[in-house]
Protein backbone atom coordinates (compact mmCIF):
# COMPACT_ATOMS: atom_id res chain seq x y z
CA UNK A 1 0.00 0.00 0.00
CA UNK A 2 1.20 3.57 -0.65
CA UNK A 3 3.04 5.18 2.24
CA UNK A 4 1.40 8.53 1.53
CA UNK A 5 -2.08 9.94 0.99
CA UNK A 6 -2.74 10.58 -2.71
CA UNK A 7 -4.35 13.87 -3.65
CA UNK A 8 -7.57 13.89 -5.71
CA UNK A 9 -7.09 13.47 -9.46
CA UNK A 10 -9.22 14.32 -12.49
CA UNK A 11 -7.42 11.76 -14.68
CA UNK A 12 -10.51 9.68 -15.51
CA UNK A 13 -12.53 12.67 -16.66
CA UNK A 14 -9.62 13.86 -18.81
CA UNK A 15 -9.00 10.44 -20.31
CA UNK A 16 -12.63 9.87 -21.30
CA UNK A 17 -12.75 13.32 -22.88
CA UNK A 18 -9.52 12.90 -24.82
CA UNK A 19 -10.31 9.49 -26.29
CA UNK A 20 -13.49 10.86 -27.86
CA UNK A 21 -11.33 13.05 -30.11
CA UNK A 22 -10.32 11.17 -33.27
CA UNK A 23 -6.55 11.46 -33.72
CA UNK A 24 -5.68 8.39 -35.79
CA UNK A 25 -2.47 8.88 -37.77
CA UNK A 26 -2.05 7.75 -41.39
CA UNK A 27 1.13 6.12 -42.77
CA UNK A 28 0.06 7.00 -46.31
CA UNK A 29 0.57 10.67 -45.46
CA UNK A 30 3.76 10.37 -43.43
CA UNK A 31 5.38 13.01 -45.64
CA UNK A 32 3.35 15.64 -43.80
CA UNK A 33 3.14 16.40 -40.07
CA UNK A 34 0.67 15.79 -38.66
CA UNK A 35 -0.29 13.00 -41.04
CA UNK A 36 -3.96 13.72 -40.24
CA UNK A 37 -5.43 17.17 -39.61
CA UNK A 38 -7.65 15.82 -36.82
CA UNK A 39 -4.62 15.52 -34.52
CA UNK A 40 -4.61 19.30 -34.32
CA UNK A 41 -8.00 19.17 -32.60
CA UNK A 42 -6.58 17.47 -29.53
CA UNK A 43 -3.34 19.46 -29.71
CA UNK A 44 -5.25 22.76 -29.51
CA UNK A 45 -7.42 21.42 -26.68
CA UNK A 46 -4.36 20.47 -24.65
CA UNK A 47 -2.65 23.80 -25.28
CA UNK A 48 -5.75 25.66 -24.04
CA UNK A 49 -5.90 23.49 -20.92
CA UNK A 50 -2.19 23.99 -20.18
CA UNK A 51 -2.66 27.75 -20.44
CA UNK A 52 -5.63 27.46 -18.09
CA UNK A 53 -3.43 25.65 -15.59
CA UNK A 54 -0.96 28.53 -15.64
CA UNK A 55 1.86 26.81 -17.51
CA UNK A 56 4.43 29.06 -19.16
CA UNK A 57 5.54 29.20 -22.78
CA UNK A 58 2.60 27.16 -24.05
CA UNK A 59 2.91 26.48 -27.76
CA UNK A 60 0.84 24.55 -30.29
CA UNK A 61 2.55 24.44 -33.68
CA UNK A 62 1.03 23.87 -37.10
CA UNK A 63 2.57 20.39 -36.87
CA UNK A 64 0.47 19.51 -33.77
CA UNK A 65 3.38 19.73 -31.32
CA UNK A 66 2.28 21.03 -27.92
CA UNK A 67 4.98 22.17 -25.49
CA UNK A 68 4.79 23.95 -22.15
CA UNK A 69 6.76 24.60 -18.96
CA UNK A 70 5.66 24.17 -15.36
CA UNK A 71 8.05 26.19 -13.16
CA UNK A 72 9.89 24.37 -10.39
CA UNK A 73 8.62 24.23 -6.85
CA UNK A 74 10.26 26.34 -4.15
CA UNK A 75 13.86 25.29 -3.62
CA UNK A 76 14.20 23.29 -6.86
CA UNK A 77 14.61 26.20 -9.28
CA UNK A 78 18.31 25.56 -9.92
CA UNK A 79 17.96 21.87 -10.77
CA UNK A 80 17.93 20.44 -14.31
CA UNK A 81 14.56 20.39 -16.06
CA UNK A 82 12.75 17.07 -16.43
CA UNK A 83 10.70 16.27 -19.53
CA UNK A 84 7.43 14.33 -19.66
CA UNK A 85 6.26 13.29 -23.12
CA UNK A 86 3.25 11.47 -24.59
CA UNK A 87 1.85 11.14 -28.09
CA UNK A 88 -1.59 12.26 -29.18
CA UNK A 89 -2.15 10.00 -32.20
CA UNK A 90 -3.74 6.57 -32.11
CA UNK A 91 -2.91 3.39 -34.00
CA UNK A 92 -3.92 2.44 -37.52
CA UNK A 93 -4.70 -1.19 -36.62
CA UNK A 94 -8.38 -0.69 -35.77
CA UNK A 95 -11.14 1.89 -36.33
CA UNK A 96 -10.57 5.01 -34.22
CA UNK A 97 -13.46 7.32 -35.08
CA UNK A 98 -16.48 7.55 -32.79
CA UNK A 99 -14.80 6.05 -29.70
CA UNK A 100 -17.50 5.40 -27.10
CA UNK A 101 -15.81 4.64 -23.77
CA UNK A 102 -17.78 3.04 -20.97
CA UNK A 103 -16.91 1.55 -17.60
CA UNK A 104 -17.30 -2.16 -16.95
CA UNK A 105 -17.19 -3.37 -13.34
CA UNK A 106 -15.27 -6.59 -13.85
CA UNK A 107 -16.39 -9.51 -11.72
CA UNK A 108 -14.34 -12.32 -13.27
CA UNK A 109 -14.64 -14.63 -16.26
CA UNK A 110 -14.75 -13.21 -19.77
CA UNK A 111 -14.47 -9.44 -20.01
CA UNK A 112 -17.23 -8.28 -22.35
CA UNK A 113 -16.18 -5.03 -24.00
CA UNK A 114 -19.19 -4.51 -26.20
CA UNK A 115 -20.64 -5.79 -29.45
CA UNK A 116 -19.61 -5.72 -33.08
CA UNK A 117 -21.71 -6.99 -35.99
CA UNK A 118 -24.09 -8.64 -33.54
CA UNK A 119 -21.37 -10.59 -31.74
CA UNK A 120 -19.92 -9.94 -28.31
CA UNK A 121 -16.34 -8.66 -28.22
CA UNK A 122 -14.61 -10.36 -25.29
CA UNK A 123 -11.22 -10.89 -23.71
CA UNK A 124 -10.88 -14.24 -22.00
CA UNK A 125 -8.68 -15.08 -19.00
CA UNK A 126 -6.80 -17.47 -21.28
CA UNK A 127 -6.01 -14.63 -23.68
CA UNK A 128 -5.03 -12.29 -20.83
CA UNK A 129 -4.06 -14.01 -17.57
CA UNK A 130 -3.71 -10.57 -15.92
CA UNK A 131 -7.52 -10.42 -15.77
CA UNK A 132 -7.34 -12.49 -12.59
CA UNK A 133 -5.70 -9.54 -10.82
CA UNK A 134 -8.37 -7.11 -12.01
CA UNK A 135 -11.44 -8.75 -10.44
CA UNK A 136 -13.52 -6.14 -8.63
CA UNK A 137 -12.04 -3.20 -10.56
CA UNK A 138 -13.68 -0.69 -12.87
CA UNK A 139 -12.29 -0.96 -16.41
CA UNK A 140 -12.64 1.65 -19.15
CA UNK A 141 -13.54 -0.20 -22.37
CA UNK A 142 -14.87 0.68 -25.80
CA UNK A 143 -18.15 -0.57 -27.25
CA UNK A 144 -16.25 -3.16 -29.25
CA UNK A 145 -16.26 -1.31 -32.58
CA UNK A 146 -13.15 0.88 -32.16
CA UNK A 147 -9.90 0.95 -30.29
CA UNK A 148 -9.90 2.91 -27.04
CA UNK A 149 -6.82 5.06 -27.50
CA UNK A 150 -5.23 4.40 -24.12
CA UNK A 151 -2.11 4.19 -26.27
CA UNK A 152 -1.32 6.94 -25.64
CA UNK A 153 -4.14 9.17 -24.46
CA UNK A 154 -3.79 7.49 -21.07
CA UNK A 155 -0.28 8.93 -20.94
CA UNK A 156 -1.59 12.33 -22.04
CA UNK A 157 -4.32 12.30 -19.38
CA UNK A 158 -1.94 11.12 -16.65
CA UNK A 159 0.59 13.87 -17.36
CA UNK A 160 -2.15 16.51 -17.55
CA UNK A 161 -3.69 15.28 -14.28
CA UNK A 162 -0.25 15.42 -12.65
CA UNK A 163 0.19 19.03 -13.77
CA UNK A 164 -3.25 19.93 -12.42
CA UNK A 165 -2.35 18.30 -9.09
CA UNK A 166 0.99 20.08 -8.81
CA UNK A 167 -0.63 23.43 -9.58
CA UNK A 168 -3.33 22.83 -6.95
CA UNK A 169 -0.75 21.68 -4.36
CA UNK A 170 2.33 23.91 -4.57
CA UNK A 171 3.78 22.14 -1.52
CA UNK A 172 4.56 19.12 -3.75
CA UNK A 173 8.22 19.13 -4.80
CA UNK A 174 9.32 18.98 -8.42
CA UNK A 175 11.94 20.48 -10.73
CA UNK A 176 11.02 22.56 -13.73
CA UNK A 177 8.88 20.29 -15.88
CA UNK A 178 9.06 20.45 -19.65
CA UNK A 179 5.92 18.98 -21.20
CA UNK A 180 5.47 17.76 -24.77
CA UNK A 181 2.54 16.16 -26.54
CA UNK A 182 3.50 15.07 -30.04
CA UNK A 183 1.86 13.59 -33.17
CA UNK A 184 2.38 10.55 -35.38
CA UNK A 185 4.27 8.26 -33.00
CA UNK A 186 2.31 5.28 -34.31
CA UNK A 187 3.76 5.72 -37.80
CA UNK A 188 7.37 6.07 -36.63
CA UNK A 189 7.65 9.86 -36.65
CA UNK A 190 9.61 9.75 -33.41
CA UNK A 191 9.02 13.35 -32.31
CA UNK A 192 11.33 14.37 -35.13
CA UNK A 193 10.26 18.02 -35.03
CA UNK A 194 10.78 18.48 -31.30
CA UNK A 195 13.56 21.09 -31.01
CA UNK A 196 15.56 19.70 -28.09
CA UNK A 197 17.48 22.91 -27.43
CA UNK A 198 14.24 24.87 -27.25
CA UNK A 199 12.52 22.12 -25.25
CA UNK A 200 15.18 22.50 -22.59
CA UNK A 201 14.95 19.21 -20.69
CA UNK A 202 18.14 17.53 -19.49
CA UNK A 203 16.46 14.12 -19.38
CA UNK A 204 12.91 12.94 -19.88
CA UNK A 205 10.43 10.08 -19.75
CA UNK A 206 7.79 9.05 -22.22
CA UNK A 207 4.59 7.83 -20.57
CA UNK A 208 3.64 5.31 -23.23
CA UNK A 209 3.92 1.80 -21.82
CA UNK A 210 1.38 -0.76 -20.70
CA UNK A 211 1.47 -2.92 -17.55
CA UNK A 212 1.99 -1.04 -14.28
CA UNK A 213 5.41 -1.60 -12.76
CA UNK A 214 7.18 -2.10 -16.08
CA UNK A 215 10.12 0.16 -16.88
CA UNK A 216 11.49 0.26 -20.43
CA UNK A 217 14.87 1.47 -21.56
CA UNK A 218 15.48 -1.24 -24.09
CA UNK A 219 13.54 -1.32 -27.34
CA UNK A 220 13.79 -2.82 -30.78
CA UNK A 221 16.03 -1.42 -33.43
CA UNK A 222 13.59 -0.97 -36.27
CA UNK A 223 13.44 -0.72 -40.05
CA UNK A 224 10.74 -0.72 -42.69
CA UNK A 225 11.35 -2.65 -45.90
CA UNK A 226 9.45 -2.15 -49.14
CA UNK A 227 9.71 -5.11 -51.53
CA UNK A 228 8.54 -4.45 -55.09
CA UNK A 229 8.08 -7.28 -57.59
CA UNK A 230 8.05 -6.61 -61.35
CA UNK A 231 6.31 -9.30 -63.34
CA UNK A 232 6.05 -10.16 -67.02
CA UNK A 233 2.41 -9.96 -68.11
CA UNK A 234 0.92 -11.99 -70.95
CA UNK A 235 -2.49 -13.50 -71.61
CA UNK A 236 -2.89 -16.48 -69.25
CA UNK A 237 -3.97 -18.62 -72.18
CA UNK A 238 -0.51 -18.38 -73.71
CA UNK A 239 1.50 -17.83 -70.55
CA UNK A 240 3.58 -21.00 -70.36
CA UNK A 241 7.29 -20.25 -69.87
CA UNK A 242 6.62 -16.52 -70.36
CA UNK A 243 4.40 -15.19 -67.58
CA UNK A 244 6.07 -14.00 -64.41
CA UNK A 245 3.39 -13.10 -61.86
CA UNK A 246 4.48 -10.32 -59.49
CA UNK A 247 2.11 -11.59 -56.83
CA UNK A 248 3.71 -15.04 -57.01
CA UNK A 249 7.14 -13.44 -56.83
CA UNK A 250 6.19 -11.78 -53.54
CA UNK A 251 4.92 -15.08 -52.20
CA UNK A 252 8.24 -16.72 -53.08
CA UNK A 253 10.14 -13.87 -51.44
CA UNK A 254 8.10 -14.17 -48.25
CA UNK A 255 8.67 -17.92 -48.14
CA UNK A 256 12.43 -17.39 -48.16
CA UNK A 257 12.25 -15.65 -44.79
CA UNK A 258 12.33 -17.86 -41.66
CA UNK A 259 8.74 -18.81 -40.82
CA UNK A 260 9.44 -19.04 -37.08
CA UNK A 261 10.63 -15.44 -37.00
CA UNK A 262 7.22 -13.79 -37.20
CA UNK A 263 5.66 -11.72 -34.39
CA UNK A 264 3.16 -14.49 -33.66
CA UNK A 265 6.03 -16.88 -32.85
CA UNK A 266 8.40 -14.59 -30.93
CA UNK A 267 8.70 -13.01 -27.49
CA UNK A 268 11.21 -11.40 -25.12
CA UNK A 269 14.39 -10.45 -26.95
CA UNK A 270 13.51 -12.33 -30.15
CA UNK A 271 13.31 -10.25 -33.32
CA UNK A 272 11.04 -10.72 -36.32
CA UNK A 273 10.00 -9.98 -39.90
CA UNK A 274 6.40 -8.78 -40.09
CA UNK A 275 4.55 -8.27 -43.39
CA UNK A 276 2.08 -5.45 -42.81
CA UNK A 277 0.71 -4.37 -46.19
CA UNK A 278 0.44 -5.80 -49.70
CA UNK A 279 -0.91 -4.25 -52.90
CA UNK A 280 -0.64 -4.54 -56.66
CA UNK A 281 -1.37 -6.86 -59.55
CA UNK A 282 0.29 -9.56 -61.63
CA UNK A 283 2.36 -6.84 -63.29
CA UNK A 284 3.67 -4.94 -60.28
CA UNK A 285 3.09 -5.75 -56.61
CA UNK A 286 4.47 -4.37 -53.37
CA UNK A 287 4.87 -5.95 -49.94
CA UNK A 288 5.86 -3.89 -46.89
CA UNK A 289 7.60 -5.37 -43.85
CA UNK A 290 8.59 -4.03 -40.49
CA UNK A 291 11.86 -5.55 -39.27
CA UNK A 292 12.78 -5.64 -35.59
CA UNK A 293 15.61 -6.87 -33.32
CA UNK A 294 17.20 -5.88 -30.01
CA UNK A 295 20.72 -6.98 -30.94
CA UNK A 296 22.48 -4.60 -33.34
CA UNK A 297 24.38 -7.36 -35.15
CA UNK A 298 21.25 -9.45 -35.63
CA UNK A 299 19.40 -6.34 -36.79
CA UNK A 300 21.99 -5.74 -39.51
CA UNK A 301 21.79 -9.43 -40.48
CA UNK A 302 18.02 -9.17 -40.88
CA UNK A 303 18.35 -6.21 -43.22
CA UNK A 304 21.01 -8.05 -45.23
CA UNK A 305 18.82 -11.16 -45.50
CA UNK A 306 16.16 -9.13 -47.29
CA UNK A 307 18.75 -7.98 -49.81
CA UNK A 308 20.07 -11.52 -50.22
CA UNK A 309 16.58 -12.92 -50.85
CA UNK A 310 16.06 -10.34 -53.58
CA UNK A 311 19.39 -11.26 -55.17
CA UNK A 312 18.45 -14.97 -55.13
CA UNK A 313 15.17 -14.34 -56.95
CA UNK A 314 16.75 -11.90 -59.38
CA UNK A 315 19.25 -14.63 -60.36
CA UNK A 316 16.27 -16.86 -61.15
CA UNK A 317 13.89 -14.40 -62.82
CA UNK A 318 16.19 -11.68 -64.12
CA UNK A 319 17.80 -8.57 -62.69
CA UNK A 320 15.23 -6.11 -61.37
CA UNK A 321 12.48 -8.65 -60.83
CA UNK A 322 12.66 -7.86 -57.10
CA UNK A 323 13.65 -4.52 -55.62
CA UNK A 324 14.16 -3.97 -51.88
CA UNK A 325 14.28 -0.61 -50.16
CA UNK A 326 15.14 -0.65 -46.44
CA UNK A 327 14.57 2.46 -44.33
CA UNK A 328 15.84 2.50 -40.75
CA UNK A 329 13.28 3.90 -38.29
CA UNK A 330 14.90 3.90 -34.83
CA UNK A 331 17.53 2.18 -32.71
CA UNK A 332 17.60 0.41 -29.35
CA UNK A 333 17.80 3.26 -26.84
CA UNK A 334 19.79 1.22 -24.29
CA UNK A 335 22.84 1.71 -26.52
CA UNK A 336 22.85 5.33 -25.30
CA UNK A 337 21.96 4.89 -21.62
CA UNK A 338 25.44 4.57 -20.11
CA UNK A 339 25.61 6.52 -16.84
CA UNK A 340 21.83 6.92 -16.71
CA UNK A 341 21.09 4.36 -13.98
CA UNK A 342 19.44 7.06 -11.85
CA UNK A 343 16.63 7.31 -14.43
CA UNK A 344 15.78 3.68 -13.73
CA UNK A 345 16.41 3.94 -9.99
CA UNK A 346 14.14 6.96 -9.58
CA UNK A 347 11.41 5.28 -11.57
CA UNK A 348 11.73 2.13 -9.44
CA UNK A 349 11.54 4.16 -6.22
CA UNK A 350 8.46 6.01 -7.44
CA UNK A 351 6.72 2.76 -8.35
CA UNK A 352 7.51 1.17 -5.01
CA UNK A 353 6.19 4.25 -3.21
CA UNK A 354 2.72 3.61 -4.66
CA UNK A 355 2.77 -0.10 -3.98
CA UNK A 356 4.01 -1.43 -7.32
CA UNK A 357 6.71 -4.04 -7.89
CA UNK A 358 8.99 -2.59 -10.59
CA UNK A 359 10.69 -4.65 -13.26
CA UNK A 360 12.72 -3.70 -16.32
CA UNK A 361 11.39 -5.30 -19.48
CA UNK A 362 12.31 -4.78 -23.13
CA UNK A 363 9.57 -2.96 -24.99
CA UNK A 364 8.73 -4.90 -28.12
CA UNK A 365 8.16 -1.79 -30.15
CA UNK A 366 9.37 1.76 -30.05
CA UNK A 367 8.49 5.00 -28.36
CA UNK A 368 9.25 8.60 -29.15
CA UNK A 369 11.97 8.17 -26.55
CA UNK A 370 13.80 5.77 -28.88
CA UNK A 371 14.71 8.52 -31.32
CA UNK A 372 14.93 11.28 -28.72
CA UNK A 373 17.54 9.26 -26.82
CA UNK A 374 19.61 8.87 -29.99
CA UNK A 375 19.33 12.61 -30.53
CA UNK A 376 20.80 13.30 -27.10
CA UNK A 377 17.81 13.42 -24.73
CA UNK A 378 17.91 10.30 -22.51
CA UNK A 379 14.27 9.24 -22.46
CA UNK A 380 13.18 5.85 -21.06
CA UNK A 381 9.55 4.79 -20.99
CA UNK A 382 7.00 4.48 -18.18
CA UNK A 383 3.75 2.49 -18.13
CA UNK A 384 0.24 3.88 -18.44
CA UNK A 385 -1.58 0.78 -17.18
CA UNK A 386 -3.41 -0.12 -20.41
CA UNK A 387 -4.06 -3.54 -21.96
CA UNK A 388 -4.73 -4.94 -25.45
CA UNK A 389 -3.55 -1.82 -27.25
CA UNK A 390 -4.12 -1.34 -30.99
CA UNK A 391 -7.40 -3.24 -31.09
CA UNK A 392 -11.10 -3.18 -30.27
CA UNK A 393 -10.43 -5.12 -27.04
CA UNK A 394 -8.25 -2.36 -25.61
CA UNK A 395 -9.05 -1.29 -22.04
CA UNK A 396 -7.52 0.36 -19.00
CA UNK A 397 -8.42 0.02 -15.31
CA UNK A 398 -9.47 3.24 -13.60
CA UNK A 399 -7.11 2.32 -10.75
CA UNK A 400 -4.21 2.18 -13.23
CA UNK A 401 -4.93 5.71 -14.40
CA UNK A 402 -4.99 6.94 -10.82
CA UNK A 403 -1.90 4.99 -9.70
CA UNK A 404 0.11 6.32 -12.63
CA UNK A 405 -0.63 9.91 -11.61
CA UNK A 406 0.48 9.01 -8.06
CA UNK A 407 3.63 7.39 -9.44
CA UNK A 408 4.44 10.45 -11.56
CA UNK A 409 4.02 12.66 -8.50
CA UNK A 410 6.52 10.52 -6.64
CA UNK A 411 8.87 10.47 -9.62
CA UNK A 412 9.10 14.22 -10.14
CA UNK A 413 9.71 14.69 -6.40
CA UNK A 414 12.86 12.57 -6.78
CA UNK A 415 14.19 15.01 -9.36
CA UNK A 416 13.70 17.92 -6.94
CA UNK A 417 17.11 17.01 -5.51
CA UNK A 418 20.47 16.85 -7.30
CA UNK A 419 21.03 13.62 -9.26
CA UNK A 420 24.20 11.56 -8.90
Amino acid sequence: MPSYSPKPSDVLERFVRYVRVDTQSDPHHEDQTPSTACQLDLARMLANELEGLGCEGVSCTEHAYVTATLPASEGAQDLPALGLIAHIDTAIDAPASGVAPHIVHYEGGDLVHGERDGRAVVTTPKQLPDLASLVGQDLVCTDGTTLLGADDKAGVAEIMALVARLVAHPELSHPMLKLAFVPDEEIGHGAALLDLDDFGATWAYTVDGETLGEFNWECFSAAQATVTAHGVEVHPGSAKNVLVNAITLLREFDELLPAAERPEHTEGYEGFFHPIEVSGSAGVATLTYIVRDFDSAKFEARKQLLVDCAAFLNARYGEGAIEVEVREQYRNMVEHMDGMDFLRDNAYAAMRAVGLDPVTVPVRGGTDGSQLTLRGLPCPNLPTGGYNCHGVREFIPVRSLELTVDMLEQLVARFAVAQR
